[in-house]
């Protein structure tokens, strides 16, 4: 029996899990991917307390602190979760093993959202690609593109820059989202190209990608593209739990990461939180291990 099960082992997920072991609960964390999404960022230059360092750094040195807390981690994908008659406990199944908590946190983060245009899923790890920072050294020389128009898009095609030859942005809209610091370092990368309002309707290729038609009547022959455009909430086991979603499918929570599932709180990008950073994750992570200690006090 665990006071607190997280679901989700990235930034959210243990910056729960340090807070709760600070009120020493029993506390245990399932997730599929130790660190999260955070790992496939190349550079962090926004939380506090670091000047710069990369996403798989931080991830490391959050997962150090938890453990050495005590907190209990385990790689696993959670299956399912249900609400137990006997003290309104919850059991979370995954493929091999059963768990018991008093309390639970979704910390599950996001996914990649996809272009869902012809090319994609049959490229997909041939050419195709949702991570700058894991895929961009197989693309030395080449000739990529960067799809997206976020700060997001802008910091993958800088990575993308730094291997391949030839780096192109395609945004559907008129002008890039993207934190004025990054923009300025794009805009000194003499080998990316911005292509603005256009969108793909094609991947094509043999073995591998060879290149994209656009919209606007373009072909551009490519060897590698990037996705960038967005996530979707991973919600799927919380909805299935009753925990009620906004129209984007992210879990509703109030100013204390409280749901309306008593017993059940959730924290970072999942959330319907305006603003999805890492460090606000790990702050409403903190804030849901509190508000789970003082669920179980009152309990």
């Amino acid at each position: 029996m665990y006071d607190l099960i997280i679901i989700g082992s990235g930034v959210a997920g243990l910056g729960a899990a340090i807070y709760a072991r600070r009120f020493e609960l029993k506390t245990l964390i399932l997730g599929d991917a130790e660190g999260g999404t955070i790992t496939q960022t190349h550079l962090v230059e926004n939380y506090p307390g670091f000047k710069s360092l990369s996403g798989l750094e931080l991830a490391r040195n959050l997962l150090d602190h938890a453990k050495s807390l005590g907190a209990e981690i385990k790689t696993a994908s959670v299956l399912k979760i249900e609400i137990l008659n006997r003290g309104g406990n919850f059991k979370v199944k995954t493929a091999g093993e059963e768990f018991e908590g008093r309390t639970i946190i979704f910390a599950t983060g996001t996914k990649h959202r996809k272009l869902a245009v012809i090319g994609e899923q049959e490229f997909t790890n041939r050419g195709v690609s949702y991570c700058a920072t894991c895929d961009a050294p197989f693309f030395k020389n080449k000739t990529v593109a960067v799809i997206g128009g976020s700060d997001s898009a802008v910091k993958e095609s800088l990575v993308a820059a730094e291997h391949a030859a030839k780096v192109f942005v395609i945004y559907r809209g008129e002008k890039l989202r993207a934190e004025p610091i990054n923009l300025r370092r794009m805009a000194a990368k003499e080998n990316i190209e911005v292509k603005c309002c256009a969108n793909i309707l094609e991947i094509y290729g043999n073995e591998k990608v060879e290149g994209v038609k656009l919209d606007n009547g373009e072909d551009l022959k490519l060897n590698g593209i990037f996705v960038e455009i967005g996530r979707t909430p991973r919600s799927e086991l919380a909805e299935n739990l009753g925990v009620a979603m906004n129209e984007k499918g992210e879990i509703k929570i109030d100013r204390f990461a409280r749901t309306n599932v008593p017993g059940v709180f959730a924290a970072g990008d999942v959330t319907d939180a305006d603003w999805k950073q890492a460090i606000t994750g790990a702050a409403e992570g903190a804030h849901a291990a509190n508000q789970a200690f003082e669920y179980l006090q009152k309990q």
